[in-house]
């Protein structure tokens, strides 16, 4: 490609709204323009990336046994109704009604749809196991879309989905699906964890996620400094190993006023005590009835836990009216001594012997608490959010904390949709049974936003080979028509035959627009060709990722950059 062709308007600035380096990036070098909120044009350079990385997807589904189809963006209503989340999946479906009323979705996923194909053609064991694929635009109606690629309402989404006889046989889909998964985050240059996690709205009983490591991640993630053990904070268990109870004394607690000291910081400092000595009583709705939640001052409540540990549809923070009917108090003097509601309780909660928690009474609270004297728990669960130097649920090790970039999912659904919307089969025996399924979700236009917040550095993008819309750009430093240019073009075409992919500065401008553009833009290699060099029959070559720069004889480049090419893709 000619610079002088390439549809790539850089900007010297990014928009101030755009507040993460990607989405700066992306803007500033061409790869993409905002068409309204949450919806992004994909230029040429932008669209070459996301062709290489849908090209490594495919080459690795299809490796793993997957087939790809293309189904349609627009679904209809009923097959929704089936499975349950019309009703469900919340404002982010955009829905809407055709010119004879029927009603209709835009696709944020496509769990329903599939189903509805699989179930229509196949009705025999022998017809599985199927596992389907395809890459195609969603859309997601976001409340705030942000980030540019990173939480868009428009996005290109890779989603898989296999059906199985058993569920020995979807567990062996869901860990070929996983390891397939690996190979294409590692093809495409990317450091990345993978990830216990929540499975949200799309259901089932075992899900992982694929985090891209990046400063600015939206997800908190740990991971076991000795161990594999990796999990989202939301989902992570904590070690309780080693951990006893001082032995509970005699006595009841002592109530002490506390005027206007609702906050954990409040409270602590003006009893002389530390966080770690409170009990923080939070009241939750577990599928609208009142529960008391609680957990040390210092610890966070993660109400994914609870809808766990209690096996619930859904766990809300109830609202200030309801806290005060069911305490007899405001907002931040609950506790669990005498109340009426079940009380879910961690298990370091389920320890403390000598501790402060609210009385149920404006202005007071109490002293000297001891679980199992003072209050008995309905169900001790680890109900906390995970966090730096906590204990490894697995081994001796302890957790270190990241944030993440979610661009991958796996999900083990079993017949969460099979199910209800009669995705049924014949066994051996002649009996009809559910087919057992999985689904496979990757962010294709995430993966480029997450490799650039990997990537870069002051002067721009710094593109793994293997995501670079260019793997070279050749740059000669004099006018068009010179005996540079000339010799540039011959390279260009020598480069070209040898199978590099590359592109040609022919512009008419300065040396350092040339090299400004082509850094911002992120090519991995750049050669240089200049007078003094071109005369001593040498090109300089220059590499994005900062190793030291060579002078190359220009009848050994070509075959030196193969080489170059070749590793970093190996």
């Amino acid at each position: 490609m000619r610079m002088t062709q390439l549809h790539a308007p850089t900007l010297r600035e990014a928009p101030k709204e755009a507040e993460l380096v990607s989405h700066r990036l992306l803007l500033r070098a061409g790869f993409i323009r905002q068409l309204t909120a949450g919806v992004y044009d994909i230029l040429p350079l932008g669209m070459r990336s996301v062709t290489r990385i849908s090209n490594i997807i495919r080459e690795e589904l299809d490796r793993a046994g997957a087939q790809e189809v293309l189904l349609p963006a627009v679904q209809p209503a009923e097959l929704w109704k089936e499975s349950g989340r019309w009703d469900k999946y919340g404002p982010e479906l955009l829905r809407f009604k055709d010119r004879k009323e029927a009603e209709y979705c835009l696709g944020p996923t496509h769990e329903e749809v599939i189903v509805d194909l699989v179930r229509r053609d196949v009705r025999s064991y022998r017809q599985l196991p199927v596992n389907l694929y395809q890459i195609q635009f969603k859309f997601r109606d976001e409340i705030r879309p942000r980030g540019g690629l990173m939480r868009g309402r428009e996005f290109i989404m890779k989603d898989a989905y296999s059906f199985d006889a058993s569920e020995e046989g979807a567990h062996a889909s869901y860990r070929a699906m996983y390891q397939a998964y690996e190979a294409i985050f590692r093809r495409c240059g990317l450091d990345f964890r993978a990830v216990e996690a929540d499975t949200g709205n799309i259901g089932g009983s075992l899900s992982h996620e694929f985090q891209v490591l990046a400063t600015h991640g939206e997800d908190a993630i740990v991971s076991c400094d000795t161990c594999s053990y990796t999990a989202n904070v939301e989902k992570a268990a904590i070690g309780q190993r080693g951990v006893t109870a001082p032995p509970i004394t005699e006595g009841a607690p002592e109530r002490v006023d506390t005027p206007n000291r609702r906050t954990v910081e409040e409270v602590t400092h003006f009893l002389g005590v530390t966080p770690d000595q409170l009990i923080k009583t939070l009241i939750v709705l577990v599928d609208g009835q009142p529960w008391a939640a609680l957990v040390r001052g210092d610890r966070e409540l993660n109400p994914l836990k609870i809808k766990d540990a209690l096996q619930a549809g859904e766990v809300t923070l109830a609202d200030d009216a309801t806290v005060t009917r069911v305490t007899g108090a405001p907002v931040g003097f609950a506790g669990p001594v005498g109340l009426s509601i079940p009380v879910i309780a961690d298990p370091e909660v389920a320890l403390m012997v000598d501790a402060v928690c609210g009385a149920n009474a404006a202005d007071t609270h109490l002293r000297g608490v001891a679980a199992g004297r003072d209050f008995s728990p309905r169900q001790v669960a680890d109900v906390h959010l995970a966090r730096e130097g906590d204990a490894c649920p697995r081994c001796e090790g302890r957790l270190r904390a990241f944030r993440g970039i979610e661009v991958g999912h796996v999900f083990y659904l079993g017949t969460r949709y099979s199910k209800p919307m009669g995705c049924t089969f014949l066994d051996r025996d002649g009996q009809d049974k559910p087919m057992v399924m999985g689904c496979y979700g990757i962010g294709v236009t995430r993966i480029l936003a997450a490799a650039v917040e990997q990537h870069f550095d002051d002067r721009g993008i710094v593109w793994p080979m293997a995501l670079a819309p260019f793997q070279l750009a050749i740059i000669p430093l004099g006018r068009p028509g010179d005996e540079l240019a000339s010799a540039a073009d011959q390279l260009y075409r020598d480069a070209k035959a040898a199978g590099l992919d590359a592109v040609i500065d022919d512009r008419d401008e300065r040396p350092g627009v040339k090299f400004a553009d082509s850094d911002l833009m992120g090519f991995p290699l750049q050669v240089v060709l200049g007078k003094r060099g071109l005369a001593e029959g040498k090109v300089e070559l220059k590499f994005r990722d900062g190793r030291a720069t060579e002078n190359v004889p220009l009848a050994e480049i070509v075959e030196r950059l193969r080489a170059l090419v070749a590793e970093a893709l190996a």
